[in-house]
């Protein structure tokens, strides 16, 4: 994979002032994705962006201050819309909606989705130069409740919650009135309960 500095027609040059939440930011060859931003104009001196920023691969998010209209590359990401196949020991299989083409994708690289992932369930993919880069799934998800101790009613001491092992094998905390094969909804970018799904 030859380096982005010898594609210069290709790779898009934004300014920080065109920063967004989300748009993924090639600094000396490596990827960041926004997080957040905040434009500030000190008292004295030129206008800045605040930034934090977070390393697309190793998840590591750093906070960093640009000069307002300095111009930064913008790494072409692409969003693809997948479904999840399934794990076939060493990595997660995604189908690629619209070409029906499939993608390996390592563990780390999938990160803290896979504790949310059901075989056909939809996510988006984004990928750069064929690199899948990480998997963005629906702010939540319904999953069924695996096995979860009964509850006692009238048990306040342990702050009314208690774990409860989802049909993902990942342990979230419920409220104690819920039972083993309820549906519950999962924040997936916390892990929270959300609450009980009716069926």
């Amino acid at each position: 994979m030859l380096p982005l500095i010898d594609f210069e027609g290709l790779t898009r040059v934004a300014t920080t002032n065109d920063l967004k939440n989300g748009m993924v930011l090639d600094l000396d060859g490596q990827l960041w994705s926004v997080v957040w931003f905040q434009h500030h104009k000190p008292g004295k001196g030129g206008a800045v962006v605040r930034t934090k920023l977070k390393n697309v691969l190793s998840g590591k998010v750093v906070d960093k201050t640009f000069n307002a209209d300095v111009k930064v590359e913008v790494a072409t990401v692409d969003k693809r819309d997948m479904t999840y196949l399934y794990n076939d020991g060493s990595a997660y299989v995604f189908m690629d909606k619209s070409t029906y083409e499939q993608l390996q994708i390592q563990p780390d690289v999938v990160g803290d989705a896979a504790h949310f992932l059901l075989e056909n369930q939809d996510a988006v993919v984004a990928v750069h130069d064929d690199l899948p880069l990480y998997v963005e799934l629906p702010a939540s998800v319904e999953l069924l409740v695996e096995y979860t101790e009964p509850g006692l009613q009238g048990d306040r001491s342990t702050g009314g919650t208690k774990p409860a092992k989802l049909e993902t094998g990942y342990t979230i905390q419920v409220p104690l009135f819920l039972t083993t094969g309820e549906k519950v909804k999962v924040d997936t970018r916390t892990g929270d309960y959300l609450g009980r799904v009716n069926s």
